[in-house]
């Protein structure tokens, strides 16, 4: 007969333990001495974590076959030598305070096999948050309507649990004449539903368009200087040659544009991070460059619903005659991160790619869908927008009036009229970081613009977001960066 071999198991409710232990036929001598041994080395290994909560002596006995004497002997043995801990009342768990042995000492460095491109944390991460921290991209998820969006889910729930939707690669048709609709009203942009594909937010999207426009490595494409990160990750993984596109006051400056590019990304509502949104006079130059070379515009209209000045600027996608706009848009910003619900108005051309594209890395909830499309057409998400539009619009205000308090020269808005973040300008001699250390030591975070810019000297200034933070913290905080300002300028 074969050794009996059978897994470890913990009592309810601790977790089923996958550590397999093969012992002797049942009679033999050295049971007892193989299960120590066995349990021993998980322990010492890591394969059973310190903390980790072991089965009762009878449960373990009766799963493998053995006297509950043999399994208490082995317990206390092995809390003898320190790798368990019996707590009366609540159990035997694997000891706290162990440190496993090395198990792969001599692996070798494995780290010439990753890309550099992968090795650098993400200019977007917050790293430690100030008790006041100017968080970009993040909306205010307390004000949002929760119980509304609970009942919303619970009906889509039991709806798809009567009949399962099926998965539809471009998406649920229900949200994407939704997502349709709302652009139509209130981006005005010109679509239809079968335009529209739904992605996992708007990082899927750009992964989903570098995927199909980098049809060949090397292909060269042009992403706004300082810009978003993501984007250009997206595109350098896919294997293009990214190239740096100069933005100013009123946004891409097109006769820079490089040349040679077969793709331009742009944020024309509002510029990240400088939050210029791109004059009429520049759009209409872009379209002109992309008819002349045979480009393709990405267009990523990631919080331009936020609009606080002037009136609305038409899309580029409603601009172009050609077919050649890719729009982006995401409900991240709108909603809450967490939904992670993107979409891609896309032309013809591109759609059946994009879709073949998506079926290959999946997409979002059913369930979540049918939600935010029931969202959408009960005029929710419109009501919520303009709520949310008044609120933000407070904070601006207090942060643009908290911020006047600072050295002339120093803390200078950019030129913006939509969006959840502020840039700032500094002296060209200002060291950005060493504020930020000093704000810090304030309880105040915020980013340096030249983590942004594919050549850090080009850019000396702050970003801030406000969507997170309430009123009286806006103003706080930004009178606290001010206070740093001026200590660092002597004034």
């Amino acid at each position: 007969m074969a050794p009996r071999s059978e897994g470890v198991g913990a009592a309810p409710p601790g977790p089923e333990l996958e550590v397999a232990l093969v012992l002797p036929e049942p009679g033999a001598r050295r049971t007892r001495r193989e299960l120590y041994e066995q349990l021993r080395a998980a322990i010492r290994s890591g394969r059973l974590a310190p903390g980790l909560r072991m089965p009762a002596t009878r449960d373990l006995a009766g799963r493998l076959g053995v006297s509950r004497n043999t399994v208490t002997a082995v317990y206390e043995l092995l809390v003898s030598e320190g790798d368990l801990q019996a707590r009366p009342g609540s159990g035997t768990f694997v000891a706290e305070a162990l440190q496993p042995e090395a198990r792969r000492a001599a692996a070798p460095d494995m780290a010439g096999r990753v890309r550099p491109l992968w090795t650098q944390p993400s200019p977007l991460a917050p790293g430690p948050m100030a008790p006041r921290h100017f968080l970009l991209g993040a909306p205010d998820h307390a004000a949002f309507p929760w119980d509304l969006w609970r009942r919303l889910a619970g009906r889509a729930l039991r709806a798809h649990a009567r009949q399962p939707a099926p998965g539809a690669p471009q998406g649920a048709p229900a949200l994407r004449q939704a997502i349709a609709g709302h652009l139509s009203f209130a981006r005005g942009v010109a679509c239809r539903a079968e335009d529209v594909l739904v992605t996992s937010g708007a990082q899927q999207a750009f992964d989903l368009i570098a995927k199909v426009l980098v049809h060949r490595p090397g292909v060269r494409v042009a992403v706004e200087d300082p810009g978003y990160p993501p984007v250009r990750q997206a595109f350098a993984a896919a294997g293009a040659e990214v190239l740096s596109a100069p933005v100013d006051d009123e946004g891409l400056v097109v006769e820079a544009a490089p040349e040679g590019a077969e793709v331009i990304c742009v944020t024309p509502s509002h510029q990240f991070p400088l939050g210029a949104p791109m004059s009429p006079a520049r759009r209409q130059a872009l379209l002109a460059l992309a008819r002349r070379t045979g480009a393709v515009v990405i267009e990523d209209d990631y919080d331009g619903e936020f609009r606080f000045d002037g009136r609305p600027l038409e899309a580029l996608q409603t601009l172009d005659l050609s077919g050649q706009v890719l729009y982006v848009g995401t409900f991240s910003k709108s909603l809450f991160p967490d939904l992670r619900l993107g979409f891609i108005v896309a032309p013809e051309w591109a759609r059946r790619p994009l879709v073949a594209a998506r079926m290959a890395t999946g997409g979002p909830s059913q369930t979540a869908q049918a939600t935010l499309a029931a969202f959408i057409a009960e005029g929710r998400l419109a009501r919520h927008v303009r709520r949310m539009r008044r609120i933000y619009a407070g904070r601006r205000r207090a942060l643009l009036e908290a911020l006047a308090d600072a050295p002339p020269g120093w803390l200078e808005p950019f030129p913006s009229a939509a969006g959840l973040h502020l840039a700032l300008r500094l002296p060209g001699d200002a060291d950005a970081r060493g504020l930020l250390r000093l704000a810090a030591g304030l309880g105040v975070g915020a980013y340096p613009l030249s983590q942004f810019a594919a050549d850090p000297g080009r850019q000396n200034g702050l970003a801030l977001g406000y969507g997170r933070l309430a009123e009286a913290d806006v103003r706080i905080g930004a009178a606290a960066l001010a206070a740093a300002a001026r200590r660092m300028a002597g004034t």
